[in-house]
């Protein structure tokens, strides 16, 4: 018996210098053996410390395999088992002969046979309860199920509730310590008048070697085909059992170039001139360019990669082969394509000023004047159109600008006529600017009402200058 200790606590030293986790979802099966130790007088302990009497309440199997367990993993650490084990029990208390007394104790030195046969559902609690002792990681676990008990001509259905804890020295081999209550569920026959099999329970404490097997490593990386995403092809752990053949830190599966090592930024390719851009989409790797260029250089910054630009260090156009066009006016709108090449522009414009001057902004304001409509209507009076036509002259003149189109009454009448009759006005002249080719996107027709007079509307004069349209560049 000692030297079986001897040779268990030897194998935990050995292989305790490695702590690998065995998973149960890759290793289904676990099988354990070992010894065990059985209190009779677990019910009858009035002290804590009388659990661990292991002198005066253990009865401990001669043997140094007493004990075995077979489980299965089912899933959400939960493992079903079935157990056996058998002891010779000479540590026990006995009542009177006819069982009333049940109150003394003695020990009876004669030995019995004890057998056990168990079912189990085991709940692994190292998530939620991880233990570390002495630099070794232990998994704790509950069990509870239903076992049969034989002792000497009696027998009879257990309660059991058990709690241990495992060491796995590796993905494979490990070691379980397991105390277990047994609560005897009916009265066995009291024919050798052992109280704790009438009533209550024992305490049966197990040590045992632990083996787990089952799982599938098809590849042979030492990743098992559940975790093993990569499960016909040899991997790395990291990678979670896919490879990397070049060695970059990049699996195959997500490294564009798998054969040559790489960078991350750009999916395990290298780039060889550091330009940003990876070789294997460089037209010129090994010459720091532009990635609007493939990767070429582009010196002058106009678009024409420095091999098919006639000069590669000025700007230029590609009809010029990268060679700039004259621009007299210096506008950015070369002479070719400048309406006004003397006189600085817009590009908008093709090279003109892109809003009306001074001059031809005061040529519509006098033309505006001149636009005059039917009393209390949106209609024009005849001299009207001419008017109109003048300023539509004026503005086709000045594609891009914007204008505003601002309607303007007296105080006559009532304020929600006035308002009503304005924005009519005003809409009647963008409505005629439209029809001659002005873009009505470009203009916006406003009324005001009497709300922005230019004179009195005392006199008639005064409400004759309060009555107008007024035409507006918008900048």
């Amino acid at each position: 018996m000692k030297k079986f200790y001897s040779l268990f606590l030897t194998i935990m030293l050995v292989f305790g210098l490695s702590n690998l986790q065995a998973q149960d979802k890759n290793n289904p099966w676990q099988f354990s053996f070992g010894t065990n130790a059985i209190d009779v007088e677990a019910d009858s302990n009035t002290q804590f410390a009388d659990f661990f009497d292991v002198d005066g309440n253990w009865n401990v199997a001669k043997s140094p395999i007493s004990m075995f367990t077979v489980s299965k993993y089912i899933g959400d650490n939960l493992s079903l088992g079935f157990g056996a084990s058998f002891n010779n029990i000479s540590k026990y208390a006995t009542g009177s002969p006819d069982g009333s007394d049940m109150t003394s104790f003695m020990r009876d030195r004669v030995t019995n046979d004890y057998f056990n046969a168990d079912v189990m559902l085991k709940y692994d609690l190292s998530d939620a309860l991880p233990i570390r002792v002495l630099g070794m990681d232990f998994e704790p676990f509950v069990g509870v199920g239903p076992g049969w008990t034989w002792f000497d001509d009696q027998n009879g259905l257990t309660g059991n509730l058990s709690l241990g804890v495992n060491h796995w020295f590796n993905d494979v081999f490990g070691f379980t310590l397991m105390s277990e209550f047994r609560h005897n569920m009916d009265n066995m026959q009291r024919t050798s008048r052992i109280k704790p099999l009438d009533e209550g329970g024992t305490m049966r404490w197990s040590a045992m070697l632990s083996v787990k097997f089952g799982g599938t490593d098809t590849d042979g990386d030492g990743i098992y085909d559940d975790h093993d995403e990569c499960p016909e092809v040899p991997g790395l752990e990291e990678f979670n059992g896919c490879p990397d053949t070049d060695s970059d830190g990049i699996q195959d599966s997500e490294d564009d170039c798998p054969m040559v090592a790489g960078l991350a930024e750009y999916n395990g390719c290298p780039d060889t001139d550091g330009d940003g851009i990876s070789d294997n989409k460089d037209r010129c790797p090994k010459v720091a360019g532009l990635e609007s260029m493939g990767g070429c250089p582009d010196t002058d910054g106009d678009g024409i990669t420095d091999t098919k630009d006639a000069c590669p260090k000025v700007a230029g156009p590609s009809e010029n082969k990268g060679c700039p066009w004259p621009d007299t006016d210096g506008d950015s709108v070369v002479d070719k394509d400048d309406n006004c090449p003397e006189v600085p522009g817009t590009v908008a414009n093709n090279g003109c000023p892109e809003g009306p001057t001074e001059d031809d902004m005061a040529k519509i304001t006098e033309l505006s004047r001149g636009i005059q409509f039917a009393f209390g209507a949106t209609t024009f009076t005849e001299g009207t159109p001419p008017v109109l036509d003048a300023i539509v002259s004026i503005i086709l003149k000045y594609p891009d600008a914007n204008f505003s189109v601002e309607g303007h009454t007296d105080s006559i009448g009532t304020k929600s006529f006035n308002q009503s009759l304005s924005e009519g006005r005003a809409a009647a002249v963008v409505d005629y600017l439209s029809s001659r080719n002005v873009s009505a996107d470009r203009l916006n027709a406003v009324g005001f009402g009497e709300n922005n007079p230019l004179d009195t509307n005392v006199s008639s004069e005064g409400r004759a200058n309060n009555r107008r349209v007024e035409i507006l560049f918008v900048k």
